[in-house]
C-alpha cells in the first residue's frame, strides 16, 4: 500500500466526482434543503394545524337527552362546541365528516344519575381525523366533568370530603420528546447512503461504461491503492452529505425551538429535543463508521455492473435493506440493548436517537462505534479482493 499513490487516485477521482452535477445535488443540495424542510417545515406545519384545529368550534350531534336537561346543559356549556340538529343517520354523518362527533344520551339519564346508577354514553368519532378527535375529547371532558360534579354532590350530601377520591397528585414534567428523535437518525442515514451512491456507481460501473477502467488499471498503481483511493472519494462525499445533514438538523432545531416558544405546550413539544453542539458532533461520530461501511458495500455491488443503469438496478434494492432497520428504530418496543447493538444500521439509528433526546449511553456508544468499524473494515476487505478479480472487473 502506497499512501502517495492512494492520494493521487483520491485527488483525481474527487475532482472528477465534484464535476458531476448529480453528485453535487445529492451531497449538498438535498441535505441542506431536506433537513430544514422536514424539521422546521413539517414541525411548524403540524403545530400550526394543531393550534388551528384546537381553536375551531367543534360541531357535535346529540342523540336523545330531551328528558335530561342537566346533561344537555353540561354539553351546551362546553367550550368551543356547537350543537347541530339530531338525525337518524348520525354515524354516516360522522363518517362523511359533516359533524365532528355524535353523542348518544341514554333515556332517563338524569333520573338514573339521581338513582346512583352508572350510565354509559357512546361517543362516535372519525378515527384518524384530528378535528373529530378534538370534538370527541371535548364531549368526553364535558361528561367526565358532569360525573365528577355528581360525585362531589353525593359526597357533600353525606358530609364526606371529596379529597378522599384523589389522595395522590401526579405532575408530569416534560424534559424531552421523541416525536422527531427517531426520524432524525433515519434521515441522516438515508442521506449518507444517497450521497455515497452516485460516486460509487460512477467510479465503478461508470468507468466501465466510458471505457476508462482499462486505462486506470494500466497505470502504475496497484489494485489495492486504486480501490482505497476510490473508497476514500466515496467516503468523503458521503461524509460531506452526513455532515451537512447533521449541521442542518442542528440549526433547524435551534430555529424551531425559538419559533415554537410561543406555541401552546402540546404543539411546541415536538421541538423539545436536546440538539446542541455536543449532540451534533456525537451523532456525526456515530455515523462515521456506518458511512465507511456504506461506501465499501456500494463500491462492491456497483463493481459487478457493466453499465451505470445496471448498477442503479443493483443498488436500488439496497435502499430497502437500509430503510428497514432504520425504520425499526422508530417502532415501539425496539430498544437499545446488547442484541440490537450488534445489528448494523439499527444500532447506529438507536444510539443516535438516544443522543438526540439528550441521553448518552457511553457503554453502547463505544461498543457500537467499534462494531460498526469492524463491519466497515470487512466490507472494505471484500471490495479490495473483488477489485483484484478479472472476472468481476471485466464481466461479460
Amino acid at each position: 500500500m502506497n499512501l502517495r499513490k492512494i492520494g493521487v487516485v483520491y485527488r483525481k477521482e474527487l475532482i472528477d466526482s465534484l464535476r458531476d452535477r448529480r453528485t453535487l445535488i445529492s451531497m449538498i443540495v438535498i441535505p441542506l434543503l431536506l433537513m430544514p424542510l422536514l424539521t422546521i417545515g413539517m414541525g411548524l406545519f403540524t403545530a400550526k394545524m394543531m393550534v388551528s384545529a384546537m381553536q375551531e368550534t367543534s360541531h357535535v350531534m346529540v342523540i336523545g337527552g330531551e328528558d335530561s336537561p342537566r346533561v344537555m346543559s353540561a354539553i351546551r356549556t362546553a367550550k368551543l362546541v356547537a350543537l347541530v340538529p339530531a338525525a337518524p343517520d348520525y354515524i354516516k354523518q360522522v363518517s362523511k365528516k359533516k359533524v365532528g362527533a355524535a353523542v348518544v344520551i341514554p333515556k332517563d339519564f338524569d333520573a338514573s344519575l339521581e338513582r346512583n346508577e352508572t350510565m354509559t354514553v357512546p361517543i362516535y368519532m372519525y378515527e384518524g381525523e384530528f378535528p373529530s378527535q378534538i370534538a370527541a375529547d371535548r364531549m368526553d371532558k364535558a361528561l367526565r366533568d358532569l360525573g365528577a360534579a355528581t360525585v362531589r354532590e353525593r359526597l357533600a350530601a353525606r358530609h364526606v370530603s371529596d379529597a378522599l377520591l384523589q389522595p395522590i397528585n401526579v405532575e408530569q414534567h416534560k424534559v424531552g420528546s421523541s416525536v422527531l428523535a427517531g426520524l432524525i437518525p433515519y434521515l441522516v442515514i438515508l442521506l449518507s447512503i444517497t450521497g455515497a451512491m452516485y460516486p460509487a456507481t460512477d467510479l465503478t460501473a461508470g468507468e466501465k461504461e466510458r471505457g476508462t477502467m482499462e486505462t486506470i488499471l494500466c497505470s502504475p498503481v496497484s489494485r489495492t491503492d486504486l480501490v482505497l483511493g476510490k473508497f476514500l472519494v466515496v467516503t468523503t462525499t458521503a461524509l460531506a452529505t452526513s455532515m451537512l445533514a447533521v449541521l442542518a438538523m442542528g440549526f433547524s432545531f435551534l430555529y424551531a425551538k425559538s419559533a415554537g416558544a410561543g406555541m401552546p405546550l402540546d404543539s411546541a413539544s415536538i421541538f423539545q429535543l436536546n440538539i446542541d453542539a455536543g449532540a451534533v458532533i456525537a451523532v456525526f461520530a456515530m455515523v462515521l463508521p456506518l458511512v465507511m461501511f456504506f461506501s465499501a458495500v456500494l463500491l462492491t455491488i456497483a463493481l459487478f455492473a457493466k453499465s451505470y443503469k445496471e448498477a442503479q438496478s443493483y443498488l436500488s434494492p439496497l435502499m430497502i435493506v437500509v430503510i428497514l432497520p432504520a425504520v425499526m428504530s422508530m417502532m415501539p418496543g425496539v430498544e437499545l440493548n446488547m442484541e440490537t447493538a450488534l445489528v448494523p444500521i439499527l444500532n447506529t439509528s438507536l444510539v443516535s436517537k438516544e443522543i438526540v433526546t439528550g441521553t448518552y449511553p457511553w457503554e453502547y456508544i463505544f461498543f457500537i462505534f467499534g462494531s460498526s468499524t469492524v463491519y466497515a473494515a470487512i466490507a472494505l476487505a471484500v471490495a479490495v479482493k473483488l477489485f483484484n478479480r478479472e472476472d468481476v472487473l471485466f464481466r461479460a
